[in-house]
């Protein structure tokens, strides 16, 4: 509708194409659904190659960040094996040094 295109709705509709099934459409598919108008088509297939791109940044940027919380989870675990190393040594020291007296 945001492209003045609602002559096509119907026929998408009947076709239950959805936002995944839209992803996969390339010029002889809309041809098939009735979209005649090589205009039309070329609005739709622009369109598409936005949103793949949209979607593929986004798809980086969830990785990007996964990535950076796995590395953050890495840190605080080693962190958390250093102090439990070092408390350890302590408890070992403070042994010795009252068997030691």
């Amino acid at each position: 509708m945001s492209l003045n295109l609602e002559q096509y709705i119907s026929e998408f509709s009947a076709q239950n194409i959805n936002g995944e099934h839209l992803l996969q459409l390339d010029g002889s598919k809309l041809k098939a659904l009735g979209m005649t108008s090589s205009q039309d088509r070329a609005i739709i297939k622009k369109k598409l190659k936005e949103m793949k791109a949209s979607l593929e940044k986004a798809r980086k940027a969830q990785e990007k960040m996964e990535k950076q919380r796995e590395k953050l989870r890495k840190k605080e675990q080693e962190q958390l094996q250093r102090r439990s190393k070092k408390t350890d040594k302590c408890s070992s020291d403070a042994t010795e040094g009252t068997n030691e007296q």
